[in-house]
């Protein structure tokens, strides 16, 4: 007989500090010091008359099925529904082509990388999607690995020289459902050439007018400012993005931007709405993030989406590579989390459908 002793410190949760005469109600709980095992056989017997509290205590370690999996399983799983390698339309289309012209003048909160994961996530899964790059420092073009060097023709062709979008337009390698038109640094003079063009707010929307193809999604990378550029995409498009990080300076400038949509709206595209928000940069160890998400969600109601994007290295990493995370990385949290946003924007599409006929 070998006398198994418990924990010390797992039996002095259970004992009160002043010693008492157990009563009824306390000898459920009550494990002996000692408990005798003789042999094995023996041990199988009498399991069958165990306790409702050996029973609970055998229930509590016992692990859940989600539990169970190994990190690196859950992780791969993730990774093949995001990669979605059967290539079938798992996310609902549009009826009619969705332009979306992801804007915000205030930089680095993640307007490129936004772009760029929710128009490969939408490819990936079964939908037809441009990405339009009216940045100068080409950064969705670098995203997409997409060659945008002097001389490769690009969106500037197609703004002062009226060079049709598909001429322009380049597929996106491993993403046959992607297609991406890029911005060199030619776009830099965009801003002072378009001055003096007849027309110059409409040039965009012209060009995306006249694609013969068609396309479920369109999106468009606006510069981090309020010029012709950002109005060029604004008159095209009738959905506007916006990206909020989740730092103070990121609503600061809000105001401002809502009030260019509006006089957009009133003298130059009456359709334009902001239909999506989309908080970025989150970090959960914060109560400014905290704060930051309660605002945005009490001003703007619905229309922010239940995904938030949390700071994630990953997110970072992938450009470099000329990759967006949902490749680079199916199964981290950026990923995943730019998937259920873009899942997220695929449903309420077909529940309130707007854009342009195909």
């Amino acid at each position: 007989m070998v006398p198994i002793r418990r924990n010390a410190s797992a039996s002095a949760r259970f004992e009160p500090a002043v010693p008492q005469q157990p009563t009824p109600e306390f000898v459920p709980d009550a494990t002996p010091e000692t408990v005798p095992v003789t042999d094995t056989s023996a041990h199988q017997a009498g399991s069958h008359g165990a306790t409702a509290t050996e029973a609970a205590y055998v229930s509590r370690e016992t692990p859940t099925r989600e539990e169970d999996d190994p990190p690196l399983a859950m992780e791969a799983m993730r990774a093949v529904q995001i990669l979605n390698p059967s290539g079938e339309v798992t996310m609902p289309r549009p009826e009619r082509t969705r332009v979306m012209c992801v804007a915000n003048q205030k930089g680095g909160v993640g307007k490129t990388t936004t772009t760029v994961n929710l128009a490969v996530a939408l490819a990936l899964h079964g939908n037809r999607v441009l990405v339009v790059d009216l940045d100068p420092q080409g950064n969705a073009s670098t995203g997409l690995n997409v060659p945008h060097h002097t001389g490769v023709p690009d969106v500037y062709d197609c703004l002062i020289n009226s060079v049709p979008l598909e001429e322009v337009a380049q597929g996106v390698e491993g993403i046959p459902n992607l297609w991406c038109v890029p911005a060199t640094i030619d776009l830099a003079g965009a801003e002072i050439e378009l001055v003096s063009v007849v027309a110059r707010e409409s040039r965009l929307s012209r060009a995306i007018d006249a694609y013969p193809g068609h396309f479920d999604y369109v999106f468009i990378d606006c510069p981090p400012s309020l010029g012709l550029l950002t109005v060029n995409a604004l008159v095209a498009a009738q959905e506007v993005l916006i990206p909020i990080q989740c730092e103070y300076y990121a609503l600061e400038g809000l105001n401002q931007l809502i009030n260019n949509i509006n006089l957009v709206r009133q003298h130059l595209n009456p359709k334009l709405d902001v239909s999506t928000i989309l908080l970025t940069m989150y970090d959960r160890r914060t109560r400014l993030a905290d704060a930051v998400e309660q605002d945005v969600r009490n001003h703007f109601g619905d229309k922010v989406l239940q995904a938030v994007i949390p700071r994630n290295v990953r997110v970072s990493e992938a450009p470099s590579y000329g990759q967006s995370v949902m490749t680079y990385d199916p199964g981290s949290r950026g990923a995943t989390s730019y998937f259920e946003a873009a899942q997220e924007i695929a449903e309420r599409g077909v529940k309130e459908p707007v854009g342009r006929n195909a």
